[in-house]
This record gives structure tokens, sequence and C-alpha cells, in this order.
């Protein structure tokens, strides 16, 4: 999998890398640290021409430059990018932030620091579930 992580906090980057070695999850990791370097990437805007469409966005909600909950409302309502997955990884457990999220269609919300347990499930059962149903082949 190819997995962009949205995390301004070298910290929460090394955690973040710690749970994905930790779910043996095959992947590229691409990080940037800020909002708006997360839609450039997502639109292979400027610098980022030559990116690659993630297979998996795990999102901080706490970002410099543009808020990672008006990112994800970006990503979902972009018809070229809204079927990618969204894991939201944040420190918040505010119910009106979870509730939001879900609101805006993420996939899950996972809260730091990280339950390595329940972040193995997550990214395992998007890994099995979401690529089996988004490669079914569609009868438009």
């Amino acid at each position: 999998m190819d997995i962009l992580l949205v995390e301004d906090s070298p910290t929460d980057v090394l955690l973040a890398q710690e749970a994905l070695e930790h779910a043996k999850v095959l992947n590229k990791l691409h990080i940037v640290s800020d909002g708006v370097e997360a839609l450039d990437f997502l639109r292979r805007l400027p610098p980022f021409e030559n990116a690659i469409r993630p297979d998996l966005i795990l999102l901080d909600l706490n970002l410099p430059r543009k808020d990672g909950r008006e990112v994800l409302s970006e990503i979902k309502a972009d018809p070229e990018l809204k079927r990618i997955p969204v894991v939201v990884l944040t420190t918040s457990k505010a119910e009106e932030d979870i509730l939001r999220a879900y609101g805006l269609h993420a996939n899950c919300y996972v809260s730091k620091p990280v339950d390595f347990e329940q972040f193995t499930y997550v990214v395992r059962a998007i890994e099995t579930f979401w690529f089996s149903v988004v490669s079914l082949p569609t009868s438009d």
C-alpha cells in the first residue's frame, strides 16, 4: 500500500511509522506536514506533480496552514479523491471531532497515543475489505 501520512509532529511521525511496522503492512510511506501540502500532494500540484495516488490517508486533525477537518472535507468532496480511505489519527478525543469526522465520511477515527492492536486491526481491515470492495466491477 502507498500511504500518505499528514502529520506535523516529528514524534508522531515516528510513532505512526512504528505502528505501521507493528501492523506488518507492506507500504511506502509518503509524509507531508500540513493540510495545504496534503491537498497539493493528492491533487499532484507543484512540487508533487509526480506523486502517486495513495491507497490510504492517515490524517491528523490539528495541522498548520489548513486544518485536518477542512482537508477531510475537501478530500471527500473531490470526485477524484473521495474513494481513498481516510483514517483520522489524532490526539483529539472530543465527541464533536469524532462525530464531525464520521459525518465527513472518515473511514475510521484512531486516537493518539496509538493503541497498536487497534491500529493494526483498522489498517488490516481497510487493506482487506476496502480494496476488495472498491476493486469489484461496477454494473454502470
